[in-house]
């Protein structure tokens, strides 16, 4: 008897974890066209139920779906699975901290997405998102390319926000890139930092009176702000949720529409850097099949020495439990 081939609908999205960051994610995609289906889970019914009633209510204003709050038997054909489920950053904890709890929840998780979907794309937001795909790979058996994390596109647009603001241009215009962990230790590609293909030092000469030493001054504040962002975001209002909605969107939309974009997802490094058996956010070609293939950015000398340092934190983390 032949296997059971498995299909999946690349128009039907599951979130599983109704919190703040899941439920604002499904707010996002229900806007964005993307899918005709989303099933919503959440260890709390009632919760799943209420975030999919009162998204659904605004249907009429956005494009037909069917949106429901469902069990892990729905996520049968999902072509891709987003992962939220997890405790939530609280006021003065890093990412870091979250990792013991977030990984013993993975652990319920993924066999459960397993048992049901084996061919969807699984990604994974749940902090810390480098660590917790990293166990997700190592739980569920899945090829590499198919489990991913949303890493530091988040970041990525914090930086090119705050680029946009110092020189007074459209951010879209700004290609930079945060590598590394998504957290404590990531580091800012200054190095191959440009504005529509002009060097960043020179555009800052074109566009202000910036020089050298001013540069490398607000280099250093904007990279500072970007790292903290989302502790200033959580003591102020408790958690963060829009911005990494709209980063889940950009990331799916990479995805369905098969764009070959690039974008800085969390994914296992294969000596890059010299790097391997990690999982750690670097611009990687992303399409309908998930990872297509890492881009590793040109890194001064320094930039290679912060990336290799941030993945011998991640490693030891790893280390730590066991994985």
């Amino acid at each position: 008897m032949k296997n059971k081939v498995h299909y999946v609908d690349s128009r039907k999205v599951a979130v599983i974890g109704c919190g703040f960051v899941g439920s604002t994610i499904a707010f996002a995609l229900m806007q964005s066209g993307l899918f005709s289906d989303m099933v919503l889970i959440d260890v709390d019914m009632k919760k799943a139920e209420g975030e999919a009633l009162d998204i659904g209510h605004g249907i009429s204003f956005a494009r037909p779906m069917k949106i429901w709050a469902g069990v892990y038997e729905d996520i049968a054909d999902a072509g891709i699975v987003i992962i939220t489920a997890g405790a939530n950053q609280k006021p003065g904890e890093t990412r870091l901290d979250l990792v013991h709890k977030n990984i013993g929840i993975l652990k319920n998780i993924m066999p459960e997405v397993t048992k049901y979907n084996k061919t969807g794309i699984i990604l994974m937001v749940a902090n810390p998102v480098d660590i917790l795909t990293y166990a997700a790979l190592k739980i569920s058996g899945l090829p590499e390319n198919r489990v991913i994390g949303s890493g530091t596109v988040l970041d990525t647009a914090r930086l090119k926000y705050e680029v946009g603001e110092l020189l007074e241009v459209d951010s879209r215009g700004v290609h930079a890139f945060i590598v590394g962990e998504h957290g404590d230790s990531e580091i800012a590609a200054w190095s191959s930092a440009n504005v529509s293909g002009v060097p960043l030092k020179d555009f800052c000469r074109i566009r202000s009176d910036i020089d050298s030493n001013m540069l490398r001054e607000a280099t250093r504040e904007i990279a500072d702000r970007v790292k903290n962002s989302a502790y200033e975001i959580i003591e102020r209002k408790q958690a963060t949720y829009y911005g990494i909605a709209m980063a889940v969107k950009r990331i799916c939309e990479a995805i369905v529409r098969d764009e070959k974009s690039v974008l800085p997802i969390s994914s296992m490094m294969h000596g890059e850097y010299g790097l391997t058996d990690v999982v750690l956010s670097m611009p990687a070609i992303v399409g309908e099949n998930g990872v297509e293939h890492v881009v590793p950015v040109s890194l001064d000398e320094e930039e290679q020495k912060q990336l290799w340092n941030s993945a011998q934190v991640l490693k030891e983390i790893q280390k730590q439990e066991g994985l």
